[in-house]
């Protein structure tokens, strides 16, 4: 049994939203990302997927995608992004989803060698980037979000570490400390974050390795070759 993680498959609802718009590496990104889950992962696998599933706006649009995605090897874990507005709601969500899917809203899912914690998370204040009282707002709750979502994991825990999926990065290359990263570092039992949104040159400029104690792994899909990544399960 082992771990993979891919995040912002966007795939497109139910409309017809060409994603090579945004770079040729975009074109029929779903079959590349199909043909490569399917040599990669098994279906005693985990994947993680942090958000930006679908472009769907209700939740009827999304099921086909689900699908597609359920229909691929191994069992599937969720969280929100900031794209995600089919999902309204988690119990709706929940109710949809085949079961080898989990949905994750800042609660936490028993993964086997660890437990799995998740949230959308949202951009940080930084004196570079100040947010607008409305960000600010959400930032905040967020950030409580994140609270809720680990006391769940170690409710669950019974000893084993926790591995902290979110859409947003909870930090970038250049911030080595944000009012997230002090969050996962107050739980000695966070060993691993996984995150998405970043795409294209911005990418690069997300925080990949370990800081103080904690691994970090950005995993948009056209960042890492619209190719599930192999994620060492968590230890303490």
């Amino acid at each position: 049994m082992r771990l993979f993680a891919i995040g912002d498959l966007h795939m497109p609802g139910g409309d017809d939203k060409p994603m090579d718009v945004f770079g040729p590496q975009w074109d029929r990104h779903f079959l590349r990302i199909s043909e490569n889950w399917r040599s990669t992962v098994r279906e005693e696998d985990t994947v993680l997927i942090p958000g930006d599933i679908s472009w769907a706006m209700q939740l009827e649009d999304a099921l086909p995608d689900l699908a597609a995605v359920a229909a691929l090897p191994g069992r599937k874990i969720l969280c929100k992004g900031n794209h995600e507005y089919w999902w309204s709601s988690v119990s709706r969500v929940r109710a949809a989803l085949p079961g080898n899917m989990t949905a994750l809203q800042y609660d936490a899912a028993d993964a086997g060698p660890c437990v799995v914690c998740g949230t959308r998370g949202w951009n940080y204040p930084t004196e570079r980037n100040p947010l607008s009282p409305e960000d600010e707002k959400i930032f905040r709750r967020e950030v409580q979000r994140l609270e809720m979502a680990l006391d769940r994991a170690e409710a669950l825990s019974a000893g084993r570490p926790v591995l902290v999926m979110m859409h947003f990065p909870p930090r970038m290359a250049e911030d080595p400390e944000t009012p997230f990263t002090r969050i996962l570092e107050a739980r000695r039992s966070v060993r691993t974050v996984v995150y998405g949104h970043l795409h294209g040159a911005a990418f690069a400029g997300g925080f990949s390795g370990e800081s103080r104690g904690i691994s970090y792994y950005p995993v948009s899909c056209d960042g890492i070759g619209f190719r599930p990544l192999e994620i060492p399960w968590p230890s303490l």
